[in-house]
């Protein structure tokens, strides 16, 4: 199992939308990833099943969208994921040994927000 690189993306505007759906198709076609994943299409979510990475449904916890042709962190779905990795919606189905690494990978990107992760309030 894995947890993707920190690759320290640019902040979308905090009043855009997340819509799952949507950022999905974009971050296919940005990726040009539309038969299956590849390693840019990872950098759009923090964790995935290493032992099936050719499987759109090994990605977990997307974050960012494509925003004027560019890969963004979306602080609505930086908020979404990490409210389930602190347990909201039942949690989140990966090795317990992945949260530690998720929750570094959000906090970073929760420093750039000057905001707290929810885990730490």
């Amino acid at each position: 199992m894995t947890v993707t690189r920190f690759h320290d993306l640019p902040l979308a505007g905090s009043e855009r939308p997340w819509n799952k759906e949507a950022a999905e198709r974009r971050v296919r076609a940005w990726a040009g990833a539309q038969h299956g994943p590849n390693a840019r299409y990872r950098e759009a979510h923090l964790w995935y099943d290493g032992e099936e990475p050719d499987e759109f449904g090994s990605y977990k916890l997307p974050f960012a969208d494509v925003v004027d042709g560019e890969l963004r962190a979306v602080p609505h779905a930086l908020h979404a994921a990490a409210g389930v990795v602190d347990g909201a919606r039942g949690g989140i189905d990966v090795p317990g040994g992945d949260i530690g690494p998720i929750k570094s990978h959000l906090a970073k990107y929760y420093d750039k927000m000057h905001e707290t992760p929810p885990w730490e309030g």
